[in-house]
């Protein structure tokens, strides 16, 4: 079995509790502030074989100033295209967190969308502000999720959580996604404007990769309707921030609830201001159990390669390129 403390991991100072203590305690870790080659020291720019992060752009120049680079286990089971793509055109196997966290981010989206719906944080707040004693009863939400239809763009593991969620409200539930899902009962739909044509409320939960970007457009939001409803807990890209601004502020569609942005964590003011969106700091898997299980994992990746020669979830376009086993 080979000495993990002689092999040299790159990760951030400042990194997910879990997945820090287990690197530290397993291997030679390597620890810089922020993503900068500069910041790698000298003698380690050579040795460095793995690297932990939440992988981002500004991690390309540190992928391309390590040359003995074998696998970056990614936090997270979304992974950013281009820093990932660039690591796999290298020969580089990306890895991340898949299933651990698909209960917790279904039960986010859940909670979003009744947020959304109901404004129970805008309630709450009328309570702590003294107000309904003081002024009476806090106004009745006026969207429900009563009599609505819900689609999912995307039905992968955590749309297929999502989806037994929303059966359990006994509400009809569409789908579209790059092909048709034969397991499920639900209805596909081959365009997400024909599937947002045939709902009012859109659940995104698909990766954030250039053919999702900006797929939900001004058209999209224009087809869901004057009662429609978006929740994102996918990434921010897959939605045009500024056609979703204009079609809240012109009632295009009646509310938003987001848990992603394009630009995190700047959130448009707009956004902010506006009291028809329900709005959280990208906590979809945000729970001390959850985040451990991904932390656990994001080891595990790590520890299996350098022992084993193989990655335990290698992101599908590594796999593809027979990245996932070391030479």
């Amino acid at each position: 079995m080979k000495d993990l403390k002689s092999v040299s991991v790159l990760m951030p100072a400042r990194f997910y509790d879990r997945a820090a203590e287990r690197i530290l305690d397993a291997f030679d870790a390597v620890l810089i502030d922020r993503p900068d080659p500069a910041l790698i020291p000298a003698d380690k720019r050579e040795t460095i074989t793995g690297m932990a992060a939440l992988l981002n752009p500004d991690w390309v120049p540190v992928i391309e100033a390590l040359p003995s680079l074998e696998i970056i286990s990614n936090f997270g089971v979304g992974y950013h295209p281009v820093p990932s793509l660039h690591a796999i055109g290298k020969g580089i196997c990306v890895t991340h967190t898949p299933d651990v966290l698909n209960e917790e981010v279904a039960d986010t989206a859940i909670g979003v969308l009744l947020n959304t719906l109901r404004r129970f944080d805008q309630a709450g707040q009328w309570v702590r502000d003294g107000k309904w004693e003081t002024v009476g009863n806090f106004t009745p939400s006026p969207l429900t999720l009563r009599g609505r239809t819900v689609g999912l763009f995307g039905l992968g593991r955590i749309g297929k959580a999502i989806a037994r969620r929303i059966e359990g409200f006994g509400l009809p539930v569409h789908y579209h996604a790059r092909r048709r899902v034969e397991d499920v009962p639900y209805e596909y739909h081959p365009t997400l404007t024909g599937l947002t044509e045939a709902v009012d409320t859109l659940i995104c939960i698909v990766p954030g990769t250039p053919e999702t970007r900006h797929a939900v457009n001004a058209g999209v939001l224009e087809a869901l309707g004057p009662d429609g409803v978006l929740v994102n807990v996918a990434r921010g890209s897959v939605v045009d921030e500024k056609a979703l601004i204009a079609a809240l502020r012109n009632g295009t569609i009646a509310a938003a609830g987001l848990d992603v942005f394009e630009d995190e964590p700047y959130v448009p003011a707009d956004l902010m201001e506006m009291e028809n969106t329900f709005l959280t700091p990208h906590i979809g898997s945000g729970s001390a159990h959850t985040r451990a299980a991904m932390g656990d994992l994001v080891a595990d990746n790590l520890v299996s390669w350098f022992e084993k020669g193989e990655a335990v979830t290698p992101v599908p376009e590594a796999k593809k390129k027979g990245l996932a086993k070391r030479p």
